[in-house]
């Protein structure tokens, strides 16, 4: 008889779930921190084991606590936010250059608009002169 199809319901145990990223508020940290240090090597372990945590991060939020206390602890891990004030810099940068732009084509303009006074002006002037040269 042909294979049964797998039940869909059913995960497969060969595909691993992606981990969530953990957070961690300062106050947890905190709190993990004061049971930590009270603690023998093995109740340490035990700690971690059931908190899900990595000695790695232990040190790094003692490191934390001891350089800036509450607010180091409560910093978020990753890349800070964006500055409004640089999106309006950039913003008005461009606006900036835009303008420049449009100020060097508009000096074109007016030197080449001198230029045509200063030619129909001088055709001007030289065709007066021919006709009271052809009066007289």
């Amino acid at each position: 008889m042909g294979a049964s199809k797998p039940d869909p319901r059913i995960p497969d145990p060969q595909v691993r779930e992606r981990a969530a990223v953990r957070r961690y508020t300062a106050a947890y940290k905190a709190r993990i921190l004061e049971e930590y240090d009270q603690l023998d090597k093995a109740g340490k372990g035990a700690l971690m084991r059931r908190e899900g945590l990595y000695s790695s991060l232990i040190s790094s939020w003692r490191t934390a606590r001891d350089h800036g206390a509450e607010q180091a602890l409560a910093r978020p891990v990753g890349r800070p936010k964006a500055d409004p004030r640089d999106k309006k810099i950039g913003e008005l940068e461009g606006e900036l250059e835009r303008l420049r732009a449009e100020l060097g084509k508009t000096r074109q303009v007016i030197e080449v608009q001198g230029k045509l006074f200063a030619l129909l002006d001088q055709l001007a002037t030289g065709s007066e002169t021919s006709t009271s040269r052809g009066e007289q």
